[in-house]
């Protein structure tokens, strides 16, 4: 796989991580003030973009390609098993970064007395 396959596809890798990033929590409606939800929703929201997911897949892309380097010097082929290995870790470490932000979402909501049901 040549170098511009391998950053066309971490590009698509970061792009649809950052599209499936924090699915909206869905909130327990019962005795909540829709303005102050909205404005607490922003707040939390501001948070959550604190977690850059771009760093996490760049990061995850150079010790993936690295780990496979090293497979690849074992069994001879390096290239693939690099690129193999960099695909993967920046994947990896794209979905954890979403994982993480919708952590950050649904901890601040709940912070702010929120029933927060998923």
């Amino acid at each position: 796989m040549n170098k511009l396959k391998i950053l066309v596809i971490l590009g698509l890798t970061a792009a649809i991580a950052g599209c499936a990033a924090h699915p909206d929590p869905i909130v327990d409606m019962q005795g909540v003030n829709p303005d102050l939800l909205a404005k607490d929703w922003e707040d939390c929201e501001g948070y959550s973009q604190e977690i850059v997911v771009s760093k996490g897949v760049a990061k995850g892309a150079g010790v993936g390609g690295g780990v496979g380097a090293v497979g690849g010097a074992i069994n001879g082929d390096v290239g693939r098993t690099a690129a193999n290995g960099a695909l993967i870790g920046a994947t990896r470490s794209g979905l954890d970064a979403n994982r993480e932000k919708q952590r950050v979402f649904k901890r601040c909501l709940r912070g702010r007395g929120y029933r927060v049901l998923n």
